[in-house]
């Protein structure tokens, strides 16, 4: 049954304005992707397949809603594509906030909680993961695909509830054996990764006793390489009292260590990648996330693989598409200005781009790279990643270069990037250290200046001609007048002096003196009487009023 509602529904507690009957009303739904509905009736629903208007499908995973955009009109038809409710979520925006050490469901609500103004969805997540995120002028819907990118998971879409969930689907023992039905599937291989046979290199370019690690599953051409693996082996675990190295305890964990991470290199990249459509219904498939095995007689191995997109036939409640495969999950078309299909650099078999050293870098560089230390660049398609070790998962210190500006973590690539100069012009640090600064307008909170992290600071203020005229340090605020003379404010001292340097007013305890006053109008005298000039016919005088 397909319902229609007014733009602003929100409860979808009744039937709508109208049941519709269209000719076609196909789902697409991705893992971690897109979401929407195709629909195409008669001209007779002209009325109601209107831009904004929301559609109510069952689906197999329950009614669901979806907004309606850019309606066709051709003929005595029309069609017209609906976006999942949750694609809402585009329409909120948070100007600036700072997710920090919470999990998925407290960073889901918090981000739902930041937004402009009040929205219409609820947020839940399972993991638990620890982790933190800044969102800057970001719309609700890119705040939740960092989420994802930062905690990981899938993305849940239930009308307007919006989750990440650790896992989607179910193994129900669903089994395609490659080639039986060729003419109904489509693959699509990808062999560029796979290693059977490796020489794990470690730190100090230290290898294995055995030099060679193998996987289980071989092939009749070798898929040979050398694997450089980054270590961070704390040497200070392997000294003694007299904090001398032990140095054989030393390499026995380090080669323990570069065994481990080979033989994880190993099991994940034995297979090659693939990715299977089938325009046809198989039985037992669910929901997205559901296990496959894939049985590829030719090569005498089983892949398991998982859905990753389904299209479902409304009318017929049928799924006519399915595609699965082994390929990892990637956000993608979630937003449009986010593109993640993924190519990497190869090199050395390592898929890292290690920067060098020219021979005609001048000085200057040279001293830049030797204070920087190693760092290594990973080309992503979509961004450049500059880590200060490999792999990039064991990184602390990154830089990350995408369309949206430039990004600084010191917490990995997983970790917070509170710095960020972004593609706006806008430099937004948490920190700024800086040597010399020329600026025409700075604005603030709070502007710190001194302390014992910075020494002492000041600030100078100079006039049009240049010359100095105050100063805030370590002293107070100094003002000084073009005869020499200066106030001194500081919590010791409120006074005036001369360009003589002779205090000329001052504050001692509750009381303030002044060496001479000159009084233009009145004195009023401890609230009791009023001291005023006045003129008489004969001179200037003074006068006395008594206030009541």
């Amino acid at each position: 049954m397909i319902k229609i509602y007014e733009p602003t529904e929100v409860l979808f507690d009744h039937n709508g304005l109208k049941i519709l009957h269209p000719t076609k009303a196909e789902i697409y739904i991705e893992d971690n992707g897109d979401y929407y509905i195709d629909v195409e009736s008669s001209i007779d629903d002209l009325e109601y397949l209107q831009e904004g208007m929301i559609i109510r499908a069952a689906t197999r995973w329950g009614e669901q809603g979806f907004r309606l955009t850019n309606p066709v009109r051709k003929n005595n038809k029309i069609s017209v594509k609906g976006y999942h409710l949750w694609k809402d979520s585009s329409k909120y925006i948070i100007f600036n906030s700072y997710v920090e050490n919470k999990n998925c469901n407290d960073a889901l609500d918090h981000l739902n909680s930041a937004c402009d103004v009040g929205t219409p969805f609820t947020t839940i997540s399972d993991i638990t993961t620890i982790n933190s995120t800044r969102i800057v002028r970001q719309s609700l819907e890119e705040a939740i695909v960092t989420v994802i990118e930062k905690w990981g998971g899938h993305l849940y879409r239930d009308n307007w509830v919006i989750g990440v969930k650790s896992k989607i689907g179910e193994d129900r023992g669903i089994t395609i054996k490659y080639g039986k039905n060729s003419t109904n599937i489509e693959a699509n291989e990808d062999w560029s990764n796979v290693v059977t046979k490796i020489i794990p290199v470690g730190y100090d370019g230290i290898t294995l006793p055995e030099k060679y690690l193998e996987a289980e599953t071989q092939y009749s051409v070798p898929y040979t390489k050398v694997i450089k693996f980054e270590q961070d082996i704390n040497q200070d675990d392997y000294k003694d009292e007299k904090g001398n190295l032990k140095e054989e305890e030393y390499k026995e964990a380090l080669i323990e260590d570069l065994r481990n991470k080979a033989k994880s290199y190993l099991n994940e990249n034995q297979y090659f990648k693939c990715n299977y459509k089938v325009k046809a219904h198989i039985e037992g498939v669910i929901d997205l996330g559901d296990v496959i095995v894939v049985e590829h007689k030719r090569l005498g191995i089983n892949l398991t693989t998982n859905v990753i997109s389904l299209k479902y036939d409304c009318i017929r409640d049928k799924y006519i598409e399915i595609e699965f495969g082994n390929f990892k999950t990637k956000l993608k078309d979630l937003v449009s200005n986010i593109d993640k299909q993924t190519k990497e650099t190869v090199a050395n078999a390592n898929e890292v781009v290690k920067v060098t050293l020219q021979n005609e870098l001048n000085t200057a560089t040279s001293k830049i790279w030797g204070t920087l230390g190693d760092s290594y660049v990973i080309y992503e398609g979509d961004r450049i990643l500059v880590v200060d070790s490999l792999p990039k998962e064991t990184a602390a210190n990154v830089m990350m270069i995408n369309a949206g500006g430039i990004g600084f973590s010191n917490t990995g690539i997983n970790g917070s990037f509170n710095s960020a100069w972004l593609i706006d012009g806008t430099l937004d640090m948490q920190a700024v250290n800086c040597i010399n600064m020329t600026a025409n307008l700075v604005k603030g909170g709070t502007f710190k200046v001194g302390s014992q992290l910075n020494e002492a600071g000041r600030i100078e203020i100079y006039d049009l001609s240049n010359v100095l005229i105050g100063t805030f340090d370590e002293n107070g605020i100094v003002v000084f007048g073009k005869d020499g003379s200066k106030v001194v404010i500081n919590p010791d001292e409120f006074a005036g002096y001369d360009f003589n340097g002779v205090k000329t007013f001052w504050m001692n305890g509750d009381e303030f003196h002044m060496r001479k006053s000159v009084i233009e109008e009145e004195i009023t005298l401890c609230g009791l009487a009023r001291w005023l000039g006045i003129e008489t016919t004969d001179n200037t005088g003074i006068g006395i009023v008594p206030l009541t």
